[in-house]
C-alpha cells in the first residue's frame, strides 16, 4: 500500500529544534521521528513511501532519496489539507496517510490495515491520560471525535472533552473507493471555496485535514474508527518532545 507522510510545515511550536531542520528530524531515542514512522510501516510490509515536503525539503531528499517526493512550494501560505493533495496523483489505488510529527507503534498500523472499511481513522481513546502533562497543547487543541455504531459522527477541536470518544492521531487509511470519494469531496470544496473561508479556516487553502473530513461526514460519507489505547505520541511542542524522549521507549516495550 502507498503511504503518504504530510510534512511540509515548519513546526514553529517546536523551536528551536526546527530552526534549521524539518520537524520530523527531531530525534527521539536513537532515531528521528520519521525513522520511527518508517519502522512502523516496514513492520507491516509498507515500503512505498511518499513525502509531501516544504520547509527544508532538500534535507529530507538528501537523507531519504528512495522516497517519492511531492513539493508543497507554498507551504508557508497553506496547511495540512493542501499538503496532502499535492500527492493526489498517488491516491488512486488506496493509501495510508499520516502527519509527520507523530509517533505510533507498528501494532497501531497493523490494526488500521486490518480494517476493511473504505475510510478509517485511528483514534486514541486513552488520550486524556497523555493530556494531563500537556499544558502547552491543551485538550481544546486536540482533534477530537465522537462516534456511534462504528462510525465517526463528528471530528472537531470544539467537541467538549467529556463528549469525546478519543483523539484522531493523524493516521488514516483509504481504500481505492474511499480515496475516490475523498478526492471528489476535496474537488467539490475547492471549486466552491477556493480563495474564500471554509468552515473555521480563513481560507480554503489554510484548512486542516479534519475540516474536510467533517464536511464529508455532513455530506453523508461514512468514516469509521480504529481505536488504540495510547501507543501514540504527538510531538508538537518542546514539552511534547521531552515527554517523548522520556516515555517512547517504554511505550514500545509495553506493546511488544
Amino acid at each position: 500500500m502507498q503511504a503518504i507522510i504530510i510534512g511540509a510545515g515548519r513546526g514553529s511550536r517546536l523551536m528551536p529544534t526546527t530552526a534549521d531542520t524539518p520537524k520530523c528530524f527531531a530525534e527521539v531515542g536513537d532515531r528521528r521521528i520519521l525513522d520511527w514512522t518508517l519502522q512502523a510501516f516496514a513492520a507491516n510490509g509498507i515500503d512505498r513511501i511518499a513525502f509531501v515536503g516544504g520547509y527544508q525539503i532538500d534535507k529530507v531528499r538528501q537523507a531519504y532519496p528512495h522516497f517519492t517526493f511531492r513539493h508543497n512550494d507554498n507551504w508557508a501560505n497553506n496547511n495540512i489539507l493542501a499538503s496532502l493533495f499535492y500527492a493526489e496523483d498517488l491516491m488512486a489505488d488506496g493509501f495510508l496517510c499520516c502527519y509527520s510529527d507523530v509517533l505510533f507503534t507498528p501494532a497501531v498500523v497493523k490494526r488500521l490495515l486490518s480494517s476493511r472499511d473504505d475510510a478509517a481513522l485511528v483514534v486514541d481513546t486513552q488520550w486524556l491520560e497523555r493530556y494531563r502533562e500537556r499544558t502547552q497543547h491543551p485538550p481544546d487543541d486536540a482533534e477530537k471525535v465522537t462516534v456511534q455504531n462504528g462510525s465517526v459522527t463528528r471530528i472537531h477541536r470544539a467537541i467538549p472533552t467529556p463528549d469525546a470518544h478519543g483523539e484522531f492521531i493523524g493516521l488514516a487509511r483509504f481504500s481505492a473507493a474511499g480515496a475516490a470519494r475523498l478526492k471528489q469531496n476535496f474537488q467539490r470544496c475547492r471549486d466552491q471555496y477556493a480563495g474564500q473561508p471554509f468552515r473555521e479556516a480563513k481560507l480554503f487553502e489554510k484548512a486542516y485535514f479534519i475540516q474536510l473530513l467533517q464536511d464529508m461526514i455532513e455530506q453523508g460519507e461514512r468514516l469509521t474508527h480504529v481505536d488504540t489505547l495510547g501507543e501514540y505520541i504527538e510531538v508538537d511542542t518542546q514539552q511534547d518532545f521531552e515527554y517523548a524522549r522520556q516515555h517512547w521507549a517504554e511505550m514500545l516495550k509495553e506493546t511488544r
